[in-house]
């Protein structure tokens, strides 16, 4: 079983696979995230994010995300609520 705080690194892991697969160059090499989370997300990281290139940790999408949180368009929000981020 793991413990609250694996389970919050676990989410917040693959909310970062999720999001860094929004970059297009990113999506064909990490093929993670669904259709409809890479296509809530893609608009807001090319307005918030664009400064990350292509290949950076995944980390850094979320991060920047997380900088915006408050400028971020209602599905891409949902997508980071419903990874528990």
């Amino acid at each position: 079983m793991f413990s609250r705080r694996a389970m919050k690194i676990r989410k917040a892991l693959l909310l970062a696979i999720v999001i860094a697969s929004c970059s297009p160059a990113l999506a064909a090499a990490a093929g993670q995230g669904t259709a409809k989370e890479q296509a809530a997300c893609r608009p807001d990281v090319r307005r918030y994010c664009s400064a990350i290139k292509p290949g950076s940790d995944s980390g850094a999408f979320l991060s920047c995300l997380n900088a915006h949180r408050a400028k971020l368009t209602r599905s891409c929000l949902a997508v980071l609520v419903s990874h528990g981020v």
